[in-house]
Order: structure tokens, then C-alpha cells, then sequence
């Protein structure tokens, strides 16, 4: 006669419930290790400040630790690709940018990479307006007389290219003005920026952020803030449309956060959640302020919404500005 051990069974059932659970939460643990954080520019750029402004705080909250990995390269194309290809388990973010999910399909006819199929928007940073810079000792003071300059020194005058936004803003303010410039191509702002300081080159677009300790300072001269609004970093200098080039406006300089297409909405709407978190806090939201940028956190529909838009508007614009894809 088989003697069935009624607590036995008890037992046994509740160690696999426990078990169970215990292999359950384990499985929905994220992040389970360290986050890489993949920056298209090289320290000191924009992308890379947006970085390692959501790193450490992020990093608190999601407990783990997150590591700023900059990779940089013309237009960020290769640290973009990085972030598509990666395995989408939330362990791989990117900071993209307008150049690398608006403005690089227009400026090449095949990416490795679709801005919008590979990628889930997660949220919006921050985003910086853009200045038309000039080299200190540079001739011409003011917008009209570079116009000019340039008019009668056709081809003569070298502009640092970093970027794809600035590549597009540089053509299109080129465009506009009926100028030959000689674009000298930087991998980021950050060498471009050096470049011009020591008149390696003449003139070049960077953001605001980065323009205004050199132009408080001396270093740099200003020809015209490129965006569609002043500066509150420098409101004594008018936008180039204010200068008599009506409509004139180049693409605003955001920053987002992305994960690889196909990462798990769970994952996807955790870290949205602690972004907020982050961008919330009173001290980051100061350093945004008081380094003259806009904070604009969005939703991941939000998001994408906006570069649904935002990808045909800048690749008809590049069209009308004579850019063709390379």
C-alpha cells in the first residue's frame, strides 16, 4: 500500500511556487548589470554634455551603474549604428541628435541604419540654439560685412563643418546668402570650436552654449544666432533673421535618448519614467537654465511623432539648399 505524504506535497508545491516567483522576478529584473550610454561626439560636445548630465543621476536610480561610451565619427553615423545593432534588452541607450535621426537622410543616399524602423524614441533632452562664430582677428565685424567679404572673397574663407546639423545649417545659410564658403569638416563640435578659437578657420555654427564664454570672454566674435529666437545667453545678439534675411531659420540642436528597435515596452516606459525623475530635479534643471539650453522632456510618442515630422520637412529643405546626397 503506497502512504502519500500529504505535507510532502505541501511542501514541494509551495518551495516550486516560491521558486517560481523567485525565477520570475529574476527574469523582469532591469537592468540586471551596467548600462552603456553611447554618445556620437567626442568629450565637450553637446551630445556628450547631454550624456553625462543623465548618466550619474539615472545610474542612481535604475541602481546600476551607466557608462558614457563616446564614439566619435563625421555625423555620428558609426555610434548611431552601434545603437541600432545592439541587443534591444535595455542595456544599450544612445544619445542621438537632429543630425543623426533628421538631417543624415538627407545628407546620404543609404545609412546603415533607418532613424525611425531601427530605433524606439524613449524622450527628448534638452535642446541649444545654433550662432554663425567667427575667428576674433577675422575681418568682417558684422553679418553684412562677412556677406560681403565673402561675395568678393568667393571661395576664400574656410567654415568648420561638425556635424550633420552643422553641415545642413552651413550650406543652407550659405544658400541663403548666395556665398562660396570652403567647408573644412571637424569629427564634432568640440574640435571645431578649437579650430576657429586659433584661426584654423574663419567662421563656423555652434551652439549657444558653447559660444558664450568665448564671446564674453573675447575669443570669438558672433555673427547672427541662427535659430528663429534671441539667446537668453546672449540677448544683445539678433538672430540672423532679424538682420534682413527673412524666414531664415537652421534646425534647433535637440538631443534624445533611443534603445534598438524591438526593445521591451516595460523596459522602454522604465526608463522614460526615470528620465523624468532626472530632468525633475531642481539642480539639473538649473544647470539646463544656466547653461542656456531648453530642458523638453517628451513622451516616447511624442517623440516619434516629432521625427515623423521632422525627417521630410529638413530633407525638402536640404533639397531647396542644393544639397545633394552623397
Amino acid at each position: 500500500m503506497r502512504v502519500v505524504c500529504v505535507a510532502c506535497m505541501l511542501l514541494t508545491a509551495a518551495l516550486g511556487v516560491s521558486l517560481g516567483n523567485a525565477s520570475n522576478a529574476q527574469a523582469q529584473a532591469y537592468p540586471s548589470r551596467s548600462v552603456r550610454l553611447i554618445a556620437p561626439s567626442p568629450a565637450g560636445g553637446p551630445s556628450d554634455f547631454a550624456a553625462r548630465l543623465l548618466a550619474p543621476r539615472l545610474g542612481e536610480y535604475l541602481r546600476q551603474n551607466i557608462v558614457v561610451d563616446n564614439r566619435q565619427s563625421v555625423n555620428g553615423v558609426i555610434a548611431t549604428e552601434m545603437v541600432a545593432k545592439a541587443p534591444p534588452d535595455g542595456l544599450t541607450l544612445g544619445i542621438g541628435n537632429n543630425g543623426t535621426h533628421v538631417i543624415n537622410v538627407g545628407l546620404y543616399k543609404s545609412l546603415p541604419y533607418d532613424p525611425i524602423r531601427d530605433f524606439i524614441a524613449v524622450s527628448q533632452l534638452i535642446s541649444n540654439g545654433s550662432a554663425l562664430v567667427g575667428h576674433i582677428k577675422f575681418g568682417p565685424r558684422t553679418l553684412k560685412e562677412l556677406i560681403a567679404y565673402a561675395k568678393a572673397n568667393r571661395g576664400k574663407i574656410n567654415v568648420g563643418v561638425a556635424g550633420a546639423n552643422g553641415a545642413v545649417g552651413t550650406e543652407v545659410f550659405k544658400s541663403a546668402m548666395g556665398i562660396v564658403l570652403n567647408n573644412v569638416p571637424y569629427k564634432g563640435s568640440a574640435p571645431a570650436e578649437v579650430a576657429v578659437i586659433s584661426g584654423e578657420v574663419e567662421v563656423v555654427q555652434l551652439s549657444v552654449p558653447v559660444v558664450a564664454p568665448h564671446y564674453k570672454a573675447g575669443r570669438l566674435k558672433v555673427y547672427g544666432i541662427m535659430s528663429a529666437r534671441r539667446s537668453p545667453l546672449l540677448p544683445d545678439i539678433q538672430t540672423i533673421s532679424e538682420q534682413g534675411i527673412t524666414g531664415y531659420e537652421a534646425s534647433g540642436n535637440w538631443h534624445g535618448v533611443f534603445v534598438p528597435a524591438k526593445t521591451p515596452d516595460r523596459i522602454v516606459r522604465i526608463l522614460h519614467r526615470e528620465i523624468v525623475r532626472v530632468f525633475e530635479s531642481p539642480d539639473i534643471k538649473e544647470i539646463v537654465s544656466n547653461r542656456g539650453s531648453e530642458l523638453i522632456v517628451s513622451t516616447p510618442e511624442q517623440f516619434a511623432a516629432q521625427l515623423g515630422r521632422e525627417v521630410p520637412k529638413f530633407r525638402k529643405i536640404m533639397l531647396d539648399a542644393g544639397i545633394v546626397p552623397q
